[in-house]
């Protein structure tokens, strides 16, 4: 077969499917992946052979404190009506849309509208219209007969469905967006035939009918869904969706294991990450650092912070105990740690999930699903979850001293250890993915 991965230019979207990628080449696929400019770098350094397409996209510009285009527009033309996008105002402010939400009550018609008016217009249009046709082009010249996407990559089921290519979805994070979709499909159901309003639906059918075609669902969440999340992390969709199961394998790229990391650690090591997103568009982090590994110098541990450049910068002088890296490989660290404090986003959780390594998730409630991971990891009792706004050096200390002295938080996490074991891995998966690529391709 041949085999398209699709993505928007966002590194750690891109690189949570290359290991899946690399199973399809090496059982006997062509694979390709495409991406805008901005990526194509990143992808080459994979192995894999990458098409550039399209323009890149401005969400970072976007995002970015004060941030606006230089016209006052999104890049498919959508006006702003003079609105700019206040990074720094995102960041402190409270959640509008909280796409997280544990209580569905509160996913009411109004509720949903209002997150597709933001989502479909500020996040989904400006990622995607640059590269629509230009993928779409690709996929008529090459004729793959799957593409799979990360799941905000709409321009990909377009591609898809114009060549009659089957397409999956392969999830960096909780599937909240198939929860949202389900949600909104049962309440749409119930409305007034002139008041079923699909914002996310009439923008997929704009871009098909040139084409020669027309929305389907199938283009919201794929044919399949590729999960890596175990049973027991994953949430309730609500959604009639065919998941195929995969076990996490890390990877985010060059990575480079020091001399120090080769032996076993002389005291217990705790690593320290830094969600690299809100540094790289806000240009700080969610937690005081600083305060926090002050608040640890005077215990018996070895501390591994993981953090950009620009945060190193922001230290200064660091306590004894603590060891600063840019961007440490977490698969080579995490069989050497006792406890991992992290953000709570896919790549850092998993990974040490799958090296049965206890966390403190310390998630911020603007960052997609990261509440509801440390909520999940707490409530499996493989960690403990801190809100940011409430890490100060004081509680990340006690909580992690908690952690470490506390064995039923280790029983916990090595549980959690064996469900992922247990997952196919992704050369498990493709004699899977072939049965449904015959099954669904038109």
């Amino acid at each position: 077969m041949r085999i398209l991965f699709a993505s928007y230019a966002e590194k750690n979207h891109f690189l949570s499917m290359v290991p899946l990628a690399w199973a399809l080449r090496t059982g006997g696929h062509e694979v390709r992946a495409a991406s805008q400019p901005a990526l194509v770098d990143v992808i080459a350094d994979t192995g894999l052979t990458v098409v550039p397409v399209g323009k890149d996209h401005m969400l970072g510009r976007l995002m970015a404190p004060n941030g606006t285009t230089s016209d006052g527009t999104t890049p498919d033309g959508t006006t702003l009506d003079g609105t700019t996008l206040d990074g720094t105002a995102v960041l402190e402010a409270e959640p509008g849309f909280d796409l997280a939400e544990r209580d569905l009550e509160r996913f009411t018609w109004d509720y949903l509208t209002t997150g597709y008016s933001q989502f479909v217009p500020w996040w989904w249009k400006v990622v995607n219209e640059p590269m629509i046709d230009d993928l779409t082009a690709l996929c008529r010249q090459w004729r793959p007969d799957l593409v799979i996407w990360e799941p905000t990559t709409y321009a990909a089921p377009i591609a898809a469905a114009a060549v009659g290519a089957a397409h999956a979805r392969f999830l960096w994070s909780h599937d909240l967006l198939g929860r949202m979709r389900a949600r909104f499909l049962r309440l749409l159901s119930q409305r007034p035939a002139d008041s079923r309003q699909d914002i996310l639906a009439e923008w997929l059918d704009a871009r098909m009918r040139p084409l020669g075609g027309a929305f389907s669902e199938e283009m919201t969440t794929g044919h399949f869904t590729v999960d890596p999340f175990p049973a027991s992390l994953r949430i309730d969709t609500g959604a009639d969706l065919h998941h195929v199961p995969v076990r996490h394998i890390p990877y985010s790229g060059r990575a480079v294991v020091p001399h120090w990391l080769r032996g076993d650690a002389e005291r217990r090591r705790v690593c320290l990450t830094v969600e690299t997103t809100l540094t790289e568009r806000f240009g700080r982090s969610a937690v005081p650092v600083r305060e926090i590994l002050d608040s640890l110098a005077d215990l018996d541990l070895e501390i591994v912070a993981s953090m950009p450049p620009a945060e190193q910068e922001k230290l200064g002088h660091v306590p004894d105990n603590v060891r600063v890296m840019n961007g440490a490989p977490l698969h080579a660290l995490m069989p050497t740690c006792s406890a991992l404090i992290n953000h709570g986003g896919a790549g850092a959780a998993l990974t040490a999930a799958g090296y049965g390594v206890p966390q403190l998730v310390v998630p911020h409630p603007q960052m997609f699903d990261e509440p509801l991971t440390a909520e999940r990891i707490a409530d499996l009792g493989a960690g403990l979850a801190l809100p940011c706004r409430d890490a100060t050096g004081d509680h990340v200390r006690e909580n992690l001293l908690r952690l470490l002295d506390d064995p039923a938080y280790a029983k916990g996490a090595g549980q959690l250890r064996e469900e992922m074991a247990a997952m196919p891995t992704p050369n498990g998966v493709v004699a899977e993915i072939e049965r449904l690529v015959a099954e669904y391709r038109p």
